[in-house]
């Protein structure tokens, strides 16, 4: 007979298994706790009898199921009820909310649901209410709450995740593409949640470290693009592409910034191609100050190119073109965001609003008392955002998955309105590379 206990995110044996390493200290065989269900396959495939003393879950409240699911959404239900392990990858907008409710409804097993903001917690929970007729826990955002149904930030959860790790059976990442960042991972590898759902519109990383998701979550089971969805159950949609040049003055001081920078990564023998490149040029330049340099050159300048003056006079042009519209514009810094908002007297919603007043703000958005917004990186995911149906983008970064998050923004169906996107890039300098990035294979 076998006995397997948890302890603080580690599965305990005193018998010997493929899946552990024996440890000295304890005289035991341990293993990180999302092994579970291999380790126990193990011990049931060799006729060993288990006492297992692991999961301790907490019993799962009454529920009263009201989803109605479209049928892509079932599809992508019946892909993950196969193995009841694996990613499904819809598009913003597309109810990926509603296939997770479903899935907790068919299991009905304790369930912890991760997201990564705390617009998602709130949205999470209001949708747990209303569908399934029952009040979840929340951890997170001021609640230390814990229920048969669970919701807790990311952040919370990793703090928390050694003890909470055997309480709940089902796990359910939201925006699993935070998942495998260094610390967040813990949270999938000190459970033994033998159920895993992973939920985003980008699994990729630019990092590359969605290769993990494979061994923390499981396979992506189901995808569907934004076209797909068109016209039926996300708005049609256009993508123009606005082209400006740097103000005289502007293009001097870019191009000064971009020759001293250039002449000092030469001489340090330093290339920047991709990610990797950066991330050692910025370790580089916490130790030397001719890298340091370099860097400050390479961010004024990157500043100048992605909030010209151009943009703006741009920007002047498209918000007397689209007067009748309902508008975002998204921005890459948050300076940026104020001065639009000063110059043409637009409410402005960052990671320094007030969670109160940036409720107002989508409030005044939602009832057509506010038909412009300005934000910027704040609403690229996690925030339930009012019916518009134009995004223009005047700065971002170079990746695909905030170009996607932010073309998601505009695409809920509206009666009549097809939506658009329009990003003013910055020709010949470096803003042209990011948007060229971003909009890869979009």
């Amino acid at each position: 007979m076998v006995t397997l206990n948890y302890y603080k995110g580690l599965i305990v044996s005193d018998t010997y298994n493929p899946q552990m390493r024996y440890d000295e200290r304890i005289k035991k065989y341990v293993a990180l706790a999302y092994k579970y269900k291999e380790i126990n396959d193990y011990y049931k495939d060799s006729g060993i009898n288990i006492k297992d003393h692991v999961l301790q879950p907490l019993p799962f409240p009454i529920i009263n199921d009201k989803i109605k699911l479209r049928t892509y959404q079932e599809k992508a239900l019946e892909s993950w009820l196969k193995t009841k392990r694996g990613i499904i990858v819809l598009p913003t907008g597309s109810g990926k909310t509603h296939v997770a409710l479903k899935a907790i409804s068919h299991l009905k097993q304790s369930t912890l649901i991760m997201v990564p903001t705390i617009d998602l917690l709130d949205q999470w929970y209001k949708s747990i209410v209303k569908e399934l007729g029952t009040t979840p826990g929340r951890i997170g955002g001021g609640y230390d709450d814990i229920n048969g149904i669970t919701i807790s930030t990311y952040d919370s959860a990793y703090s928390r995740i050694d003890s909470l790790g055997n309480k709940f059976s089902f796990l359910i990442f939201d925006e699993v593409h935070h998942l495998p960042s260094e610390g967040y991972m813990e949270i999938a590898q000190l459970t033994p949640a033998p159920y895993r759902l992973g939920l985003t519109a980008t699994p990729e990383r630019e990092d590359g470290r969605h290769v993990m998701l494979l061994d923390l979550v499981g396979p992506i089971v189901y995808r569907i693009n934004t076209e797909t969805l068109s016209g039926k159950y996300l708005s049609e949609y256009d993508i123009e592409r606005i082209y400006v040049n740097l103000k005289p003055d502007e293009e001097l001081k870019y191009k000064e910034m971009r020759s001293k920078m250039k002449d000092i990564l030469n001489r340090l023998n330093i290339e920047l191609r991709d990610l990797n490149d950066f991330k050692r040029f910025l370790y580089y330049a916490s130790r030397n100050k001719q890298a340091r340099e370099a860097l400050h050159l390479w961010y004024e300048s990157n500043n100048i190119a992605i909030n010209s003056n151009s943009k703006i006079e741009k920007l002047k042009e498209l918000l007397k073109e689209y007067k009748e519209d309902k508008i975002i514009i998204f921005t890459r810094d948050t300076n940026m965001a104020y001065r639009i908002s000063k110059e043409f007297l637009i409410p402005v919603v960052t990671y320094k609003t007030p969670k109160d007043e940036r409720k107002e703000i989508l409030d005044n958005f939602r009832n057509n008392k506010y038909k412009v917004i300005v934000a910027s990186n704040i609403f690229d995911e996690g925030v339930d955002i009012p019916d518009a149906n134009l995004a223009i983008i005047v700065g971002g970064y170079g990746t695909r998955r905030q170009f996607i998050q932010r073309l998601g923004r505009i695409l809920r169906m509206k009666e009549g309105k097809r939506a658009k996107l329009v990003e003013i890039v910055t020709k010949g300098t470096s803003d042209y590379s990011l948007s060229l990035r971003r909009r890869k294979d979009v």
